[in-house]
């Protein structure tokens, strides 16, 4: 048994939103959901290599299989949503401050090989040049406690304030209604632009972000809620200990951005 095993009680709160077996189907009986699961998050945590996946984990091919397979039919992003709606209902999502803030994730040698670099390619399969080297940009929104409430991948070369209306419209919580938006978002310089202050403001949230040398000091900057924008320097932090996030392993963001969904999954399971 690995020590990054899903509990009783996390595997109990996400057992029924597992895909079932059909009673018309033949082959072969659906190798077991939850050792499956435990044998992604072992890859999660050593960032190893599939091939050098446990054999009490089971086959690394069909551990791999199934999760590529949904991967494509979105089960992770679908467990993600439903927790987070869920923690929503019993109200630990907090809306007096959300923060935003991106970080540049180096890419390894085996995510490059994909395709043929180029800017088409590179947009597509969120890799770019930046100062740290071949890289993925990705741009994170957290409320208050340090949940996780969007997360997106661009190049590494992408500049935080272009994509800050994508991370907020991916935001997984509803924020349809007045009463759910949050009172506050904050984020450093890099987006303290007017049409980031006037995207935010036009949403009925105060935009709590400090202004650059060129623009005149808005005196109504709130210091108190800015302190708070720590909490997703740390929720990165967290992220990256996670050595399959530190390092982008994956060819393919969308298999990048599930084990970053699965890891803000364990975290929310601590929580409901």
């Amino acid at each position: 048994m690995s020590r990054h095993d899903l509990t009783d009680d996390a595997w109990n709160a996400i057992r029924y939103l597992m895909p079932s077996r059909s009673k018309s189907r033949r082959g072969r009986p659906w190798f077991d959901h939850r050792q499956l699961i435990n044998g992604v998050l072992w890859i999660l945590q050593t960032g190893a290599p599939w091939r050098d996946l446990p054999v009490e984990f089971g086959n690394w091919k069909t551990v791999y299989n199934r999760f590529r397979r949904w991967v494509k039919e979105g089960l992770w992003d679908k467990l993600f949503r439903k927790l987070l709606r869920r923690m929503d209902q019993l109200g630990n999502i907090d809306r007096t401050v959300w923060c935003v803030d991106a970080t540049v994730t180096r890419a390894h040698r085996s995510a490059a090989g994909m395709a043929k670099q180029s800017e088409e390619n590179d947009k597509t399969h969120a890799l770019g040049r930046s100062r740290g080297g071949y890289s993925t940009k990705l741009h994170v929104m957290t409320d208050a406690r340090g949940t996780l409430l969007s997360i997106t991948a661009t190049g590494g070369q992408r500049h935080e304030s272009q994509e800050f209306d994508n991370l907020y419209e991916h935001c997984q919580v509803s924020v349809h209604f007045y009463r759910d938006r949050p009172a506050a978002i904050a984020g450093d310089k890099d987006y303290g632009s007017a049409a980031i202050r006037e995207s935010i403001e036009n949403r009925s949230i105060e935009a709590v972000m400090p202004t650059r040398a060129n623009e005149t000091v808005n005196e109504e900057f709130d210091r108190d809620c800015y302190r708070k924008r720590n909490i997703v320097e740390r929720l990165i932090g967290w992220l990256r200990e996670s050595r399959r996030i530190a390092t982008r392993y994956d060819k393919l963001p969308e298999s990048y951005l599930a084990f970053i969904k699965l890891a803000a999954i364990r975290r929310m399971l601590k929580c409901i």
